[in-house]
């Protein structure tokens, strides 16, 4: 006996929308982190800690467009595994962390510029 699939459609809509609310917020804290970085003194944040955080944002970054690539060519919801999306969200803790060392010492920061969240289907 197989689902309705009319029934399973508000579920897919709500996955799609979730997972695409998180992969832009994920996308726009890798930016910040890539922006602090750039106004990161030595003082804050050793070269060699600066470096290996660039890097690792830049890794994530690559992967959060794969997903994203992979997300938009399946004609199905694509869910992903936390193994996949907790790497990322300690990412995102760190640009944070970043930022309060940043405002701590001083550094000015440019002004946030939020996204426009997409609307959920049917509203």
């Amino acid at each position: 006996m197989s689902a309705d699939p009319s029934a399973q459609e508000p579920a897919a809509e709500l996955l799609e929308h979730l997972l695409g609310s998180l992969l832009s917020d994920f996308c726009f804290w890798f930016e910040r982190g890539e922006l602090l970085l750039d106004l990161c003194p030595d003082a804050v944040m050793a070269a060699a800690e600066r470096h290996a955080l660039r890097t690792e944002l830049d890794q994530a970054r690559r992967e959060l467009i794969a997903a994203t690539s992979l997300r938009q060519s399946t004609p199905a919801p694509v869910a992903l595994a936390m193994d996949t999306l907790a790497p990322w969200h300690q990412l995102v803790m760190r640009v944070w962390s970043l930022s309060a060392r940043l405002r701590r010492s001083g550094v000015a920061l440019p002004q946030l510029s939020w996204p426009q969240p997409p609307a959920f289907p049917g509203l």
